[in-house]
């Protein structure tokens, strides 16, 4: 299942270089070229996915395993102290690239902020309303 346009199936499969950091079966991991801080790697499936709802059961059941090695040794190899992980699905999400990857992000003490937003209020009937909207489409 790769998309020969793709280019994360190409760099995830080894046809373009890149820094890889860890490589098994299915996935392969790579330093960022755009890096929101020093270490930040992008998981990349060598298969592909067009996002996170295209995502077979067995692929998901393995990436959240997987950036949690990936953000350990980070921890322990660069002394950042936490990371996050960053999954955009569609353009609106700021998706750029259609190929499902997941972001790992050191954090460092003092370090920019970044992946943030600034809470809203919505009244507990709004979130009643929105509750039961997404509750029916669960089912």
């Amino acid at each position: 299942m790769r998309d020969e346009t793709c280019i994360f199936c190409k760099i995830a499969n080894g046809e373009i270089p890149a820094a890889a950091i860890y490589e098994d079966e299915q996935f392969r991991v790579i330093l960022d070229l755009g890096p929101a801080s020093k270490g930040h790697a992008l998981i990349l499936p060598k298969n592909h996915f067009t996002d996170l709802t295209d995502l077979d059961e067995e692929t998901s059941s393995k990436v959240l395993a997987l950036a949690a090695k990936v953000g350990t040794a980070m921890k322990k190899s660069l002394g950042c102290a936490g990371f996050n992980l960053v999954q955009n699905n569609g353009e609106a999400a700021g998706q750029t690239v259609f190929h499902f990857h997941m972001h790992v992000i050191p954090r460092y003490e003092g370090g920019p902020r970044m992946v943030s937003w600034e809470p809203g209020s919505p009244s507990k009937e709004e979130l009643a309303g929105l509750a039961d909207c997404i509750k029916k489409e669960l089912k």
